[in-house]
């Protein structure tokens, strides 16, 4: 089975590999990130992160859900000096780096609890995979149509952020400009909640990133710096294909 649909501003692919119906846990995924997105858009006055930005919601208030996504922004925050900030001043609360990889891991979990064993669900390019091998091409940060890496995952997730796409939409929190020390990093985690906070973390830290990013429990990464430098952790589950980005 495969289906796709627009959902949180993105394209989200979500392809079964097991036979059967599986229509409905399909409905479930898609159904939830509908939801996420009309609950957790700051860019939407009525959801619910809109009204916790705002004031109107005191922390008694907040759903589990909500307080979940908190807490991850705040750990995150506390972990890079303030780099990675949902507060940035003059922008409002934005959990957007956190509530993407947190939602969609969600989405894989309703799959894995239906019984689907074989899957993989990519949004916007981050993806979680399992009963693999999968193999997943990372774009090169500065040609559309080349990749610089290619990855075989059989169960985890890998998210990657880059300039390439949104420009320099990542800011470094601590001074409140555009992180521009990394072209692009990519994450391999258990989790896609890890791997997409860790991510956009190590970009807003700039190069310092890279050596941050391979440090957190359970991560593995191929970053490509301002320099145009290939790095990579030992573990990288990279799938015989060379580094193009010098």
């Amino acid at each position: 089975m495969h289906r796709v649909e627009h959902v949180m501003g993105f394209p989200v692919s979500l392809r079964i590999d097991d036979e059967g119906d599986h229509d409905g846990p399909a409905d479930a995924v898609f159904g939830w990130l509908r939801e996420v997105d009309e609950r957790f858009s700051p860019f939407k006055p009525g959801s619910e992160v809109s009204r916790y930005g705002r004031g109107e919601l005191p922390a008694a208030r907040i759903s589990a859900d909500l307080a979940e996504v908190i807490g991850l922004c705040e750990g995150y925050r506390a972990a890079t000096g303030g780099a990675f900030d949902a507060r940035l001043p003059g922008r409002g609360f934005d959990p957007c780096a956190v509530v993407k990889g947190w939602s969609v891991q969600r989405a894989a979990e309703l799959l894995t609890a239906a019984g689907v064993r074989r899957f993989c669900l990519n949004a916007g390019g981050d993806v979680v995979v399992a009963g693999g091998p999968w193999r997943i091409g990372v774009r090169h940060p500065e040609t559309a149509d080349r990749l610089c890496t290619v990855l075989e995952l059989t169960d985890g997730a890998v998210a990657t952020s880059a300039r390439y796409e949104r420009g320099d939409h990542i800011l470094d929190g601590r001074t409140g400009a555009p992180a521009t020390g990394l072209l692009s990093v990519t994450v391999v985690a258990p989790t896609l909640t890890v791997a997409d906070a860790v991510a956009t973390a190590a970009f807003s830290l700039g190069a310092e990133g890279v050596e941050w990013a391979a440090g957190q429990e359970g991560c593995q990464l191929f970053a490509v710096d301002a320099g145009r430098r290939v790095l990579r952790t030992p573990g990288f589950p990279a799938a015989g294909v060379g580094a193009a980005a010098a």
